[in-house]
């Protein structure tokens, strides 16, 4: 697995008080990386000292290799950095605000008016191009700094708050975009972002930030299990008979957590993990699942009961 972004027990320290206190992660390619946790948790100093504007007091950074705090401009090359309010000309056209930026990025003129079309038609603004960004949406100017990072082709793209303040059709297409350029073209994402059933819909993994310390990180699963406990899942079966005697017959399965009768059909309550195993046992054994349901972990309800313990 090819990592592009390595940050092992990384700190910051401002005169005593440590606003990024031992923090270990990495961004494999291709993945979407979810940042999360309260303002003041150590979530943009992070992001700071990716980007090599900040230096770390101790730790390691690494960018594909890079070190942002010693090779800065390797990192901005192949880095692609989206804040939450996106600053464009308003007097110039989508179009004029990227060519002005590919001419900031050394690429030739007539190289960057393909780039052009193709990133504006990868966000959906190709015909409106030409209109000037003053009378662009709040979404469509977030897809078009979508378009501002993808131009530069970059390994790796910081998101901060994308989202916020988007209509639900805009906020659709801007995740959207985040999982095209995940998957369709191998780019490796950070998010910070506060909106948790968007960063659920996206991310692969997270991780959670408190007081300066990643305090938890996986994928939500993973997290959930730690915080909540195993899943529990409901199986409802039919049998040719629905009786004590055929509910001892469901006896010594293993992950069964529960077995009673209710409205003529067996009621299972099992452990998520053995679901697959356990569908197929009662089935040798003469049942019919006819209805199964699992429990998915919710990422506002492991945050809130996170940091309701702490």
């Amino acid at each position: 697995m090819a990592l592009v972004v390595e940050v092992q027990d990384l700190v910051k320290d401002y005169n005593g008080f440590k606003a990024v206190d031992g923090v270990t992660f990495h961004v494999a390619q291709g993945e979407i990386f979810g940042l999360l946790g309260p303002n003041g948790a150590g979530k943009t100093t992070t992001i700071l000292m990716l980007l090599g504007m900040t230096e770390p007091t101790a730790g390691v950074v690494r960018v594909c290799g890079y070190d942002p705090n010693k090779e800065p401009l390797e990192v901005k090359r192949i880095t692609g950095y989206l804040p939450e309010n996106v600053g464009f000309y308003e007097d110039l056209t989508a179009k004029e605000n990227l060519l002005y930026l590919t001419k900031l990025n050394g690429i030739p003129e007539d190289v960057a008016i393909k780039k052009i079309d193709e990133v504006l038609t990868t966000v959906g603004l190709l015909e409106v191009k030409d209109k000037l960004v003053g009378t662009y949406s709040k979404g469509m100017r977030q897809r078009l700094g979508l378009a501002s990072v993808l131009i530069k082709e970059p390994k790796l793209v910081i998101l901060d708050e994308p989202t916020t303040g988007i209509d639900p059709e805009g906020t659709e297409q801007v995740l959207d975009l985040i999982r095209k350029m995940s998957r369709e073209m191998g780019v490796s994402i950070l998010l910070s972002s506060h909106l948790l059933y968007q960063v659920q819909q996206v991310c692969d993994r997270v991780g959670i930030m408190f007081r300066g310390k990643m305090v938890a990180q996986g994928s939500i699963e993973e997290i959930g299990r730690q915080v909540l406990g195993e899943r529990e899942g409901i199986m409802k079966l039919t049998y040719d008979y629905i009786s004590d005697e055929a509910l001892s017959k469901l006896d010594g399965i293993d992950g069964v957590l529960e077995k009673r009768i209710a409205n003529n059909s067996i009621i299972l309550k099992f452990n998520e993990e053995r679901k697959l195993d356990i569908v197929r046992e009662v089935v040798m054994r003469g049942f019919l699942p006819i209805e199964v349901k699992g429990r998915e972990y919710s990422l506002e309800e492991i945050y809130i009961r996170y940091f309701r313990e702490e």
